[in-house]
């Protein structure tokens, strides 16, 4: 095989190969990291920390439901952590995160599993939605967007 036959081989396996391969970058592992730590302190029932992943111009939108700013979101979120009749489980898949400077959007699919207090039943539902990050004067990364629907 010539070089020139070698390099357009090579060139047609990468553009097949899938990109997983591909290290993230710091912004990238900061805004998981964040999302990871979100679902420990909501597993946990840590009410009080749980606001700390949305920045304090929030707005949301859900599906079925009137848009939403960081008081709202954090008032439903403290009221189901502290309902003694249920139990709030949620688990996450990140499907991709797209940076850009101090943004960046999440494709996201959260399963939460709610299960009544003394009972066996639970309730499984599956929220894709979408997360728009901002990189803050503190380094950190904080939803300032988001959408999400029920499946």
């Amino acid at each position: 095989m010539s070089k020139r036959g070698a390099a357009a081989a090579l060139a047609f396996i990468a553009l097949i190969e899938p990109a997983t391969a591909q290290s993230r970058g710091p912004a990238e592992t900061a805004i998981t990291d964040a999302l990871t730590n979100w679902t420990r302190l909501f597993n946990a029932g840590a009410a009080e920390e749980i606001c700390g992943l949305f920045a304090p111009d929030l707005r949301y939108d859900y599906r079925g439901q009137p848009e939403r700013g960081f008081e709202d979101v954090c008032g439903l979120l403290r009221h189901s952590l502290s309902d003694q009749t249920k139990h709030y489980l949620y688990s996450l898949e990140i499907k991709e995160i797209i940076v850009s400077g101090d943004l960046a959007v999440v494709r996201i699919l959260w399963t939460l599993t709610v299960k009544s207090a003394g009972s066996e039943d639970e309730t499984v539902s599956k929220e894709p939605g979408m997360d728009i990050f901002r990189k803050h004067p503190d380094g950190s990364w904080k939803i300032s967007r988001y959408i999400a629907y029920e499946n």
